[in-house]
């Protein structure tokens, strides 16, 4: 009994140690942000010989978005003759197939790519296809639901001037930011997020993370590679530290923002969420082992180990609650004060990667419209749903690992009417 409690009480101390790590990293990056020397993306090049790009647009049932982002992309201010825009139709059932195919029929430079027979589905292994027929070097991904500015296919590919740049992520705005509570919070979480957490991990030559849409990679590294894992759910945050240990690096332009559509339902957030912490938990076990071993330098490691941990750390929390109450109930009264400073140090964390109200807050002042920071305060109270579902997502990664079963790819459910 003696060795369990000491156990016990050796986790609450180790748990408290990692969240401390977590909160001064954000403090860090917060300060970064307001303070220090802020580095911009290679925007500002010109370039007279235009790279051939290749834009994909994974589609499953998109007939509500798909009409918007393929005419964003057509509206492009990037020479036709260089773009060949390929939206890959993956076993949709509804009209999706009817609207790219219009597309196609008016814009030779649209290359449909209908995935409908027996292929696995999900955007792993519909990225592994459309590399196949993509004819450019240069590939930008954007998810159905964004609509990028006209200018921002020249913003993302200029960066590739640069041979060591393997990829580069773009910020992401939600377009409905005023739907709902739910919207208006994830507009919240996403300025932390991409205005403070991504910049200041670029401005520190730390690991600023390529996202999976609003992104763009070379095909020729990817290929290299042997494609994307269609086992992990998480093919960004895979290409990431598969682009770092290999000697590239990824560069995080906040001035190319693009415009998603944000979940307007708290069941959709949920299984977005699940799904967002499988993935990354897939891609913590896969390559925690490989980043130390890379030759990274041991700031980049360091910051590489607590991106990974990022939807782990829910989880460990939770065990943190229940391994205070077991001690409360053998009589380990003193661990009582240290519970509440545990309960105390979780609220003051939120999800969204983790940003802290400080870190929000800050992005929001960036930003303008402080008035937004009338909302942080729910942060506090949504907390366990946000933990509830990561640490699902965990446990989901945990039995896809150990088993080898194929990870099931559910797509976010959209809301935009015409």
């Amino acid at each position: 009994m003696a060795l369990l409690i000491i156990f016990l009480k050796t986790y609450i101390m180790l748990l408290v140690f990692i969240i401390t790590a977590y909160i001064f990293r954000h403090y860090l990056f917060t300060y970064n942000r307001a303070f220090g020397e802020q580095k911009v993306s290679y925007h500002d090049i010109l370039d007279s010989e235009m790279t051939y790009v290749s834009a994909l647009i994974p589609m499953h049932n998109e007939e509500k978005v798909a009409k918007y982002i393929l005419s964003a992309l057509v509206d492009q201010d990037y020479p036709k003759d260089k773009l060949e825009i390929i939206p890959m139709n993956d076993h949709s059932t509804d009209k999706t197939k009817e609207i790219v195919e219009d597309f196609a029929k008016k814009y030779p430079f649209i290359k449909p790519l209908h995935r409908l027979g027996d292929e696995p589905r999900g955007k792993p292994a519909a990225l592994n296809d459309a590399l196949k027929i993509a004819k450019g070097e240069i590939i930008v991904v954007y998810d159905a639901d964004y609509i990028p500015p006209k200018g921002q296919l020249r913003e993302l590919v200029v960066n590739f001037s640069d041979p060591d740049v393997g990829a580069v992520m773009g910020r992401v705005v939600p377009i409905n930011a005023g739907k709902n509570l739910l919207t208006r919070l994830l507009d919240l979480e996403r300025a932390g997020g991409y205005q403070v957490d991504q910049q200041a991990r670029y401005n520190l030559d730390l690991i600023p993370q390529y996202g999976g849409t609003v992104g763009a990679f070379r095909k020729s590294l990817v290929l290299e590679f042997g494609g994307f894992d269609t086992s992990i759910l998480a093919e960004d945050t895979e290409l990431t530290f598969r682009l770092f240990v290999n000697g590239y690096k990824v560069v995080y332009a906040n001035k190319a923002e693009c415009y998603e559509e944000a979940p307007e339902d708290w069941r959709v957030r949920a299984r977005q969420i699940r799904r967002w912490s499988h993935g990354h938990n897939q891609v913590l076990f896969k390559y925690l082992v490989p980043l130390w071993r890379s030759n990274l330098s041991f700031l980049q490691k360091l910051d590489g180990t607590l991106l990974l941990f990022i939807y782990a750390v829910p989880f460990l929390l939770l065990l943190g609650i229940v391994d205070s109450l077991i001690l409360f109930f053998l009589g380990e009264m003193e661990i009582l004060s240290g519970f509440w400073i545990l309960l105390g140090v979780v609220a003051y964390n939120t999800f969204g990667n983790f940003a802290p109200f400080f870190q929000i807050g800050f992005a929001v002042f960036l930003d303008g419209g402080v008035e937004r920071l009338r909302l942080l305060p729910i942060f506090y109270f949504i907390f366990l749903f946000n933990a509830w579902y990561t640490s699902l997502g965990f446990i989901d990664a945990v039995r896809t690992t150990i088993t080898k079963k194929q990870a099931v790819w559910h797509k976010t459910e959209r809301f935009r009417s015409a």
